[in-house]
């Protein structure tokens, strides 16, 4: 067994993402995390290993606890850390962005409300491209997240925890071989299982590089580029473009018949402005306070909408 700690850049407030079911996967239960931990398995370099992760719950001093039956090397445990900032955000940081936006009519009032907010993400760019892709266009989530968990059943390594057995994200190597009429036994379309299978050889022969995409990448490249792989489209372009461990993105227009798509048109609303009768100027007016930290906002705001959207259930 190992254990350690990791600090985050204060504030952060992990506890706020208790509230999105879409951070975490089918086999989660937000409501027993508080309490239980947060239980998923990780990729390290030569192995897959599980691990449980505990928050301290303090915004200003952030620490998560991290425990794994597995004995690690010093080396793996680094390896472990580097994924965990990832999925947690805990390089990410805020405190020059809460200043800076302080002034914005629209975030300012949400920031205040969700003080301590970073996103989640999963283990790296190639398992959000994969969730994204088995959950495009699916409007009944649960049903979208036992998808991706029977893909996870069927290709990734089975881990142990507390006597269960915890599939792991499949890597590339493991989904090239794939069937996609096999894919589709599992729930996702014959179409998917090719966006998949495709994504997976593209990495496996170098003319992707998810690594390059994830950290280096400017906004506009990663757009570009991921924009351009097949299956994914201008919008879930912008929404990976959110989950990588920096602040910045870029919301480019998209029109069709005339209308404003994606992102854009999501913020646009949400300033009360009219995304088919606005300009570029109009637009960079509306998020001038959101300069370098954008991936950062929009995540404020799409966590308000999601929990509003709660209580318009309950």
């Amino acid at each position: 067994m190992s254990s350690w700690s990791i600090k985050s850049i204060p504030p952060h407030d992990w506890f706020i993402c208790l509230d999105i079911d879409s951070y975490f996967d089918h086999e989660h239960n937000p409501e027993k995390i508080f309490e239980e931990g947060f239980t998923r398995p990780i990729p390290l370099k030569d192995r897959d290993v599980i691990l449980t992760v505990f928050f301290n719950g303090d915004s200003e001093k952030p620490e998560f606890h991290v425990e794994t039956p597995e004995k690690l090397s010093k080396d793996e445990i680094q390896q472990a850390n580097s994924v965990l900032a990832r999925i947690l955000g805990t390089n990410i940081d805020l405190r020059t962005f809460y200043d800076q936006a302080s002034g914005d009519p629209v975030l300012a009032p949400k920031m205040n409300e969700f003080y301590g907010l970073k996103r989640m993400a999963r283990a790296n760019l190639f398992d959000d491209i994969v969730n994204r892709i088995i959950q495009m266009r699916l409007s009944h989530k649960p049903t979208a997240k036992k998808m991706v968990y029977k893909v996870r059943e069927t290709y990734g390594t089975h881990l142990e925890h507390s006597g269960t057995r915890i599939p792991a994200w499949p890597r590339p190597i493991q989904l090239a071989a794939a069937d996609p009429a096999q894919i589709r036994k599992l729930g996702p379309t014959v179409r998917k299982g090719e966006y998949i299978i495709g994504l997976s050889h593209s990495i496996l022969s170098n003319e992707i590089d998810p690594d390059y995409l994830d950290h280096d990448a400017g906004p506009q490249e990663f757009y570009d580029r991921i924009s351009g792989v097949r299956g994914i489209g201008p919008t879930s372009a912008q929404d990976l473009m959110l989950f990588r461990e920096r602040t910045d993105a870029v919301f480019p227009s998209t029109t069709q018949k005339g209308e404003e798509k994606g992102l854009r048109k999501w913020i646009l609303l949400s300033y009360g402005i009219d995304p088919n009768n606005t300009s570029e100027k109009k637009f960079q007016q509306c998020i001038k306070h959101w300069k370098g930290y954008e991936a950062a906002a929009i995540e404020f705001l799409f966590v308000n909408w999601m929990i509003e959207q709660k209580k318009k259930k309950q």
